[in-house]
Formats: structure tokens, C-alpha cells, sequence
């Protein structure tokens, strides 16, 4: 079982899952009313990591925008599958030689 911290984003135009600095961040179309985007947040996610719903769980921060979920499954192929997620790092400004 793998334990991810998570930054909700309820409300957004777009479905997506991303990894940057070890926080998912996971954006949702439904709003956050009578649970939806948590629904939502937990389908996403099960879907991004390839596992069923019923695996997917929020542990603390039903109510929050900072969750805490586990995910039940191999350990390491869901690691595997979340680093295929990060982000790119974006490059470093470009210096000035002059």
C-alpha cells in the first residue's frame, strides 16, 4: 500500500494527474459539494495509476485541499507509474556571459 500526499484541484477545465516535488497534484472538474471532487479526485487518481476505485482511499483531509490517500497495490509498479507522471523539470534561466 502507497501513502501520497495530494493537492486537490477542485473545479478546474481540465482532468489531469501530475507529480512535481513528491505532491500529486490532481485536478478535477466537479466542485467540492457533497463530495464530489473527492469522487472525482479518487477516479482520477485510480485511473492515472491503472488500479481499481475501490482502491483508492483518502486517510485525512476529506475536507481540505492537502490529502492524504492510499493507494493499494504493488508498491513498486505504483511507484513506477507515479514517476511517469512528474513533471518536467523546467530548464534553468539562460545566463548572462557578458
Amino acid at each position: 500500500m502507497m501513502r501520497l500526499s495530494v493537492h486537490a484541484h477542485p473545479g478546474s477545465r481540465r482532468r489531469a494527474v501530475a507529480v512535481r516535488d513528491d505532491q500529486v497534484e490532481v485536478y478535477v472538474a466537479a466542485r467540492a459539494v457533497d463530495g464530489a471532487a473527492n469522487d472525482d479526485i479518487r477516479r482520477a487518481l485510480a485511473d492515472a495509476l491503472g488500479v481499481a476505485l475501490r482502491d483508492v482511499s483518502i486517510v485525512r483531509g476529506a475536507r481540505a485541499r492537502h490529502k492524504v490517500l492510499t493507494v493499494a497495490g504493488d508498491e513498486d509498479e505504483l511507484a513506477r507509474r507515479l514517476d511517469s507522471l512528474r513533471a518536467p523539470a523546467s530548464p534553468p534561466p539562460p545566463h548572462d556571459l557578458t
